[in-house]
């Protein structure tokens, strides 16, 4: 079991920034890799970034590549999403998300959602 608490949300003028941050507890949180999804009104989720257990590995969406940075606290447990260029396109609940692949396939647990809101 994981639990994820997400924070940092907020309203934005259009290209400014804003950093969101997930802190993941559990007993097995350091198997997991830590990313960002975001679900626009209207859309299904889709997958922002992700950054591998350890924080040596990371992967963008191509929409947000060179204007996300994901990120890993030295203690491995808090994940933060630093965003900047942000356009109102960029509106969306953003879920933190925790995985990690079993014999059984994956294992997904995620946070409550934060809502940023990019103003034109």
């Amino acid at each position: 079991q994981v639990r994820l608490v997400e924070s940092g949300g907020g309203l934005v003028q259009a290209v400014g920034s804003l950093r969101l941050s997930c802190t993941a507890s559990g007993p097995t949180v350091d198997d997991y890799g830590l990313g960002w999804f975001r679900q626009s009104p209207g859309k299904e989720r889709a997958f922002v970034a992700r950054t591998s257990p350890n924080g040596g590995d990371s992967w963008y969406a191509d929409v947000v590549k060179g204007r996300f940075t994901i990120s890993l606290a030295n203690a491995k447990n808090t994940v933060y999403l630093q965003m900047s260029e942000l356009s109102p396109e960029a509106t969306a609940v953003y879920y933190c998300n925790a995985r990690r692949l079993t014999t059984s396939g994956a294992e997904n647990y995620w946070g409550q959602g934060a809502q940023v809101t990019v103003s034109s």
